[in-house]
Parts: structure tokens; C-alpha cells; sequence
């Protein structure tokens, strides 16, 4: 009975964190939802400017339970500009915690409301988020042969013509590792193989259209390209074995001590323009991914295994950056909970936002 009550209680860590985040999101749509009616007629980069704020606080808020409240160090190696640009962000891809780490390095460049992704075509039907992030500079893609290049190119021209900041989160590996789907990591390395490129073992093969049609429309548009080369600690079981990443739940639940994250800034001149030789030079930008985790995973050292190679930096976030948009997004939740027309404007808020945001991005995703 004492395990399970102690149990219980480990389990409940991320419950707190998790209803406040959900808890706000009608709060968080409700401002934006009234700002986006008031900026309709002004030109699109007022609203942009307004909506990058809000952003800001709200993942703001998302930052304080993913770092102060778990207490996770953050490895940063490498050179992360301290200035503002407008990048892409190519990153390897295992857990959803992937999407966090974005923010962690986007807050250290002041630029958080600038982060926006390309996401899988599926999480378009999310409640309420679904439709916000493609409103909020958000990119939906199909795989494969059901990609729509000429719907992406026209997205992404229309976030250039507003002067939108842009800090673009791309997954080139398309799905998530992960070590306990050894089929989808065989049939990577065999599609590797018969293309004649490197076989890769900590990461996927990665796809190349989504990037190559982000930086050849935004070539003259872009100041760089960040290479995110991340790796959670604690994910080797007691056989060496590399285990599952950590879920945003496990994450919460304090199971991650410390993330490394190992960037690379790459100026645009170095990147071939054409979509095979960028093919070509994406895959060898995770052949450099694969060396690092198989150094971070795998060093016969034992002293070198879990941390990458290089000079690193334990990047502290203040409170003083999070804590405000807590108290904030969370004390007008509260003060609309405590009255009933309060409580019917929320639900309805849940109900009717996420019914016609469902609606609206199966007519324009």
C-alpha cells in the first residue's frame, strides 16, 4: 500500500504542471481570438508582432514547468547567437519534448514568439493548438508523394511579404527514433543503403523537402540554419542499451537530469541550392548527428559517454523569465473560473474553439 500511495504521488507530478497548460488554453485563445478580430483591418505585420507577444507568454509559461519546475540542466555546446535571426532549425527527432527544446534555445535569443514548425499534416485536428499554430506562422505537411510543395511555398512567401520573424522548427527524419520500433529504424537504414548514402544508427534517414523548399523560398530571406543536435540523459537501460526519449509526462515526472543540445550554425552560402545535392547534404549533416550520439551513447570511455564532444555551458533559465507569464495567463484563468458567465464563456471557448477550428483547417489548413 506504501509503494503504491508513493507511487501514486510520483505520478501526480506532472498533473499540476499539465492542467495549468491545458487549463489556460482558452484563456490564451480568447486573447488571441479578440486581438485577431481587432487587427483585421491593419496590416498583417500589426497582428504579427501583437500575436509573437502573446506567444511569447504563453510559452513563457509552457518554459516554466519544462525547466524551473523540473530543474533540468541544460547543455549548451557550440555557439548560440545571442542576437535574434530569422533561421531554420533542423533537428534530429525522438520524443515530443523535441518541440520544448526549440523554446529553450529560442528564450536565450529573445525570440520565443518567433518559433513556428512544420508540423505532420495529423495534428491539425488538435483542440484548440491545432488551429492556432497555423495561424500563428505554422506549417501542415503530407509525407511522401501526398506532399503539397506549392501550398508550403505559398505559406511560407506570405510570412516573408508580412515581415514575419522566423524561426522554422523542421524534423527532417519525418517520425520520431525510436528503439523499441526497430522496423521503422531497419527499414531507414535499408532505404540508406540502396540510395548509397551512410547508414545511420542513432538517427533516421533523414527527408529532404520540407527543408529543401523552406530554404529555397526563403533563401534571400533567412540569416542562417541552425543544426540541433539533441540527446536526454538517463535514456541507456543497465545493458548500455539506448532507451525510449522521455515523454512531456516522464519529462514533468523529473526523469530527465540533464538535455544536451549540440548546435551548429551554418550560413546559407554553404548549403547547395539544388534538391539532390541538398539531399546529399542534409544526410551528411546526420552523419555528424550520428557521430555525436554515438560518442554520447556508445564512447568505449566511460568518462566521455553522455556529454557530447567540445566546450559545453550550463544555461541557467531565470524565473524572472517564466514566472511572470504564469502568474499572469494563470491568474486570469483563475479570475474567470470564479464567476459562471466565467466558466460558460471557457467551455464554450473548449467546445465551439475547437469546432471551428477543426473547420477551418480542413477548408485552409
Amino acid at each position: 500500500m506504501l509503494l503504491s500511495l508513493v507511487l501514486h504521488t510520483y505520478s501526480m507530478r506532472y498533473v499540476l504542471p499539465a492542467a495549468v497548460m491545458m487549463g489556460t488554453a482558452p484563456t490564451y485563445m480568447l486573447a488571441w481570438g479578440a486581438w485577431r478580430l481587432l487587427s483585421a483591418v491593419l496590416p498583417a505585420r500589426f497582428y504579427r508582432e501583437v500575436d509573437d507577444r502573446l506567444y511569447t507568454i504563453y510559452q513563457s509559461m509552457v518554459l516554466f514547468f519544462f525547466e524551473n519546475y523540473t530543474g533540468v540542466q541544460v547543455i549548451i555546446y557550440g555557439d548560440l547567437p545571442k542576437n535574434k535571426e530569422n533561421v531554420i532549425y533542423l533537428s534530429n527527432h525522438q520524443c515530443t519534448v523535441d518541440w520544448i527544446i526549440a523554446d529553450m534555445l529560442a528564450i536565450r535569443q529573445n525570440a520565443l514568439g518567433h518559433v513556428r514548425y512544420v508540423l505532420k499534416d495529423g495534428l491539425k485536428w488538435l483542440p484548440l493548438y491545432g488551429w492556432y499554430f497555423s495561424q500563428h506562422g505554422g506549417v501542415y505537411v503530407k509525407r511522401s508523394a501526398n506532399f503539397n510543395e506549392k501550398e508550403m511555398r505559398a505559406k511560407l512567401r506570405a510570412q516573408m511579404k508580412a515581415e514575419t520573424p522566423m524561426y522554422l522548427v523542421i524534423f527532417p527524419e519525418g517520425t520520431r527514433y525510436n528503439p523499441e520500433i526497430p522496423k521503422v529504424i531497419a527499414d531507414s537504414q535499408s532505404f540508406a543503403e540502396k540510395e548509397g548514402l551512410a547508414i545511420l544508427k542513432h538517427v533516421l534517414t533523414p527527408r529532404v523537402k520540407a527543408t529543401h523548399v523552406a530554404i529555397d523560398t526563403m533563401k534571400d530571406y533567412l540569416d542562417a540554419v541552425y543544426d540541433v543536435t539533441v540527446a536526454y540523459e538517463g535514456t541507456v537501460d543497465h545493458k548500455g542499451q539506448r532507451k525510449l526519449a522521455p515523454s512531456m509526462t516522464e519529462f514533468l515526472c523529473k526523469e530527465c537530469p540533464r538535455v544536451h543540445i549540440f548546435i551548429d550554425r551554418i550560413e546559407l552560402k554553404d548549403i547547395p541550392e539544388e534538391q539532390m545535392y541538398m539531399r546529399r547534404w542534409l544526410h551528411e549533416r546526420f552523419e555528424i548527428k550520428d557521430k555525436l550520439l554515438i560518442e554520447f551513447y556508445d564512447a568505449k570511455d566511460s568518462k566521455r559517454r553522455n556529454k557530447f564532444p567540445g566546450k559545453s555551458v550550463h544555461s541557467k533559465l531565470s524565473l524572472k523569465k517564466t514566472l511572470p507569464s504564469l502568474l499572469f495567463l494563470g491568474g486570469l484563468t483563475a479570475s474567470m473560473l470564479l464567476t459562471e458567465s466565467g466558466r460558460k464563456l471557457y467551455v464554450k471557448t473548449w467546445i465551439y474553439g475547437t469546432l471551428i477550428g477543426c473547420l477551418w483547417v480542413s477548408i485552409k489548413p
